[in-house]
């Protein structure tokens, strides 16, 4: 799998330790783009790390469950996330960065240790995920007129239009990831279709969710937004 410049053929070619950006709500998927913009000094510095090593990040959403947070700590964090490549950036001259970082391969934080610096690094492991170095994997299993059907009631709900031509030539993995990651949920549901186990059940959470979202929202007659 090729992300920017980088080849990765497996979780072997991901560092042991990495950068992680603690953002609620967040959603990166593998080969999903997410535009970022970057201005708190700790990330900034965060990012001025990624780029002079091999410009990998982890997203990872702080944990929602009610961890207890402890005294001078940091807020506990969510067990699984996704490794991203920046793969463009920009300086603004004000301090900040505005970068787009694409998701490589989702992983497990085995340990986060001391690291002195202002930013948060873990220890991951990919090893659960091999399957997302595979592009396109398990396009086959996915509904893919359930998931196009679900998404027109999301537009219809909404008043909103599709560049259908463009959907219909889009790859499979690519819309199931791209609806996931700008899909309007919070982090409960964001995390699920992360975890999910294969891009069919992820397809199949995102509907389930949808249509949930969308009964809720014709009860109480407001657009899902």
């Amino acid at each position: 799998m090729q992300v920017g410049n980088a080849v990765y053929a497996g979780p072997d070619d991901l560092p042991l330790e990495i950068p992680v950006f603690p953002l609620s709500g967040a959603l990166l998927l593998p080969r999903g783009q997410l535009p970022l913009n970057i201005f708190e000094p700790r990330y900034v510095a965060m990012l001025d790390a990624a780029l002079a090593g091999p410009r990998l990040v982890g997203m990872v959403q702080p944990r929602f469950d009610g961890a207890v947070v402890p005294p001078g700590g940091a807020p506990p964090l969510c067990e699984v996330g996704c490794v991203g490549r920046v793969t463009a950036f920009s300086e603004t001259g004000d301090g900040r960065y505005l970068i787009t970082l694409v998701g490589v391969a989702r992983f497990r934080i085995v340990e986060e240790p001391p690291s002195g610096r202002l930013y948060r690094v873990a220890r991951v492991d990919a090893r659960d995920f091999a399957a997302d170095f595979v592009v396109r994997g398990g396009e086959g299993e996915v509904d893919r007129a359930g998931l196009l059907r679900t998404f027109r009631d999301y537009l219809a709900a909404n008043d909103l239009e599709a560049d259908w031509d463009g959907v219909e030539k889009t790859p499979t993995e690519t819309l199931v990831n791209a609806l996931a990651m700008m899909a309007p949920f919070g982090p409960g549901e964001k995390q699920a279709l992360l975890e999910a186990r294969d891009l069919r059940t992820r397809a199949d959470t995102l509907v389930a969710i949808t249509e949930v979202a969308l009964a809720r929202a014709r009860r109480d007659e407001r657009p899902l937004q």
